[in-house]
């Protein structure tokens, strides 16, 4: 069952790195931002990732292809200088992948899982993370290329139930967070470790589109006391006046740019591709704040009944359709109150899936973090200038998304789908379950 269960992880992160790849080869080698490397190189470093790992560090085979692991290091190369490599071109990428592939269901199925590597399937699982993770940043490319649509899903939903409240309160108290027990975790979300969090109230949905146009049409993007100083410069540096791909009409309708198509901007979904600054200076704005990434995870895991911390809001099992929008079956954020079964004990809705949301806290290691399997994947960020994000997006697999899953970027990112959820300060003796 385990041996299933991760051959289908991998072939579902498979299928959907075809999708994103499979367009003409002007596209792929193509840079469409500097922010972003060209489609092909992602294409590769995917195959070369699963080779380290799976070909070389499990089955203890040699190189697939000699003389190409620099061309593919993220370290070595920022992404604004890899299309001046050497790079594969579309049809050896392919290839390449394809063999890397063939060669990697044999060791999965000849595995033994008895070595702290390989133990429940864990990097098995990692190289899936691992290419959905990629597979978020190219659909992120999609979204910043210019010209014609290449992709296309059914639209998100847009049937609503409304939550009773509008936020709830979280009561003062410790809980767990992090885990132990989950075998396919990544190193940063370990060990589990008890935190204190003091009462605090959050929004039971995400910040719309109606709620953001709110902020700009009281000149938000002009007030420099609703910003930080470092907000308020970068705000004026690149001059910030809305969230990345909107633009307003002559008749002042907001429209914006998603996936090669202009769409209006539908005002009960969340706002997305709005940077850290953004979402600080709207929380002051609202008179809140953004919740830090311990309120965030006790708000998304702590069940108030047991007191237990739990893999997801709605509780252990794996995310369904009915729970989150995931895994880029839509294009797009549903509505809000769109998965009522997703929501948390407390009322808290879509704390998983349609967009990543920032939290006020640094990306920093837990108490007894261990660097596993490589330090390349958390160590060496922790600290400076990093923002804590949860939750992930319509354009986040299952497998790379729980409820201790941690993302972090840097403050001015905005081409990433994120948005923002707000939270608010209460007495610290509150302890009903509602506000």
């Amino acid at each position: 069952m385990l041996r299933d269960r991760l051959e289908r992880d991998l072939e579902r992160a498979r299928a959907r790195t075809h999708a994103l790849t499979d367009i003409d080869d002007s596209e792929l080698t193509q840079q469409h931002s500097p922010l972003m490397s060209p489609l092909v190189w992602d294409l590769a470093h995917i195959a070369n990732q699963e080779e380290r790992w799976l070909l070389r560090e499990v089955a203890g085979r040699g190189s697939v292809h000699e003389g190409i692991d620099e061309l593919y290091d993220a370290f070595l190369h920022p992404r604004a200088s890899r299309t001046a490599l050497p790079l594969l071109g579309p049809d050896d990428a392919r290839r390449y992948a394809a063999q890397v592939r063939t060669l990697s269901q044999k060791v999965l199925q000849s595995n033994s899982f008895d070595d702290e590597l390989t133990r429940d399937g864990f990097v098995f699982s990692m190289i899936a993370q691992h290419e959905q993770q990629h597979d978020e940043t190219m659909l992120a490319t999609h979204q910043l290329r210019a010209g014609p649509p290449l992709l296309d899903a059914p639209e998100a939903p847009r049937e609503a139930t409304p939550p009773e409240r509008e936020r709830v309160l979280i009561p003062a108290g410790e809980f767990e967070m992090g885990t132990t027990d989950d075998p396919w975790a990544l190193d940063n979300e370990k060990p589990v470790h008890r935190v204190y969090v003091p009462a605090f109230a959050l929004d039971t949905l995400p910040v719309t589109n109606r709620h953001f146009a709110r902020f700009i049409d009281d000149g938000g993007y002009r007030r420099s006391d609703l910003w930080s100083d470092e907000g308020w410069a970068h705000r004026c540096d690149v001059g910030l006046e809305a969230p990345q791909f909107w633009n307003r009409d002559v008749d002042g309708r907001w429209w914006r740019r998603s996936f090669g198509r202009g769409v209006p901007v539908h005002p009960d979904e969340p706002v997305v591709h709005v940077c850290f600054h953004e979402a600080d200076a709207f929380a002051r704005w609202a008179g809140a704040r953004l919740p830090t990434e311990a309120e965030w995870e006790k708000a998304a895991r702590w069940d108030p009944e047991t007191g237990r911390s739990r893999r997801y809001p709605w509780g252990d099992d794996d995310p369904g359709p009915e729970h989150a929008n995931l895994g880029q079956r839509h294009l797009g954020p549903a509505v809000v109150g769109a998965y009522p079964e997703g929501a948390s004990p407390l009322g808290v809705h879509q704390l998983i899936g349609d967009v990543w949301e920032w939290t006020s806290s640094g990306f920093d290691p837990y108490p007894g973090f261990r660097a596993f399997p490589y330090r390349e994947y958390s160590e060496v960020f922790f600290g400076g200038d990093f923002r804590v994000l949860r939750g992930g997006s319509f354009g986040t697999d299952q497998v790379a998304c729980r409820g201790t899953f941690r993302n972090w970027d840097h403050p001015i990112r905005r081409q990433i789908f994120a948005g923002l959820r707000l939270a608010h300060d209460v007495p610290e003796s509150a302890e009903a379950p509602d506000v």
